[in-house]
């Protein structure tokens, strides 16, 4: 009787445990409000980070991502965002993009990897990976992968703001003062 009880109490916790975790995860979507699931107690760790950049993410700072280069948004780097620390950010777009070097080949790195995006996707992020070769032998290539990203994005972004037309306006709506088809 003791053994039926016992199974039917950790049943009971797993499906708690779940329900929790669902839970936690769907309050933990990163937004405006939250700051960007940001983690206070992954700041010094992401300043020394900061500090010690490797050669590719220290080139595609300076020659992409920094001073609004890379059309007109602002990217923070090493960015502590929920449990982990973000390469590089944008707030404005939820984009987070990762420089892999050549430890992120090995299979424990490799399962790491795959943890921080699920989570970072499931706060609502966006996720873009780069090899280091990447970066520094063919950076054009990267930066048309990001023009062509952020062009995505941007191009949901008005979905989601913009009505669409009505038939009782013959397909027209107007929008701050313009006309749409």
């Amino acid at each position: 009787m003791q053994d039926v009880i016992l199974i039917a109490l950790r049943f009971v916790a797993f499906n708690l445990a779940k329900v929790l975790c669902h839970f936690l995860l769907e309050m933990m979507k990163a937004s405006k409000s939250n700051f960007y699931a940001y983690n206070t107690q992954l700041q010094p760790f992401a300043n020394e980070l900061r500090h010690n950049m490797t050669k590719a993410e220290v080139c595609l700072w300076k020659f992409v991502l920094s001073k609004k280069q890379l059309k007109g948004y602002t990217f923070r780097r090493q960015r502590p965002v929920l449990d982990f620390i973000a390469d590089f950010m944008c707030m404005e777009l939820m984009l987070i993009i990762e420089v892999d070097g050549i430890t992120h080949w090995q299979e424990e790195v490799v399962i790491k990897d795959e943890h921080k995006e699920n989570a970072l996707r499931q706060a609502g992020f966006r996720v873009l990976r780069f090899d280091d070769e990447e970066v520094l032998n063919d950076m054009e290539n990267v930066v048309r992968e990001l023009e062509g990203v952020i062009a995505e994005l941007e191009n949901d972004r008005v979905k989601e703001v913009l009505p669409p037309p009505t038939p009782a306006s013959g397909g027209y709506f107007f929008w701050g003062g313009f006309s749409f088809f």
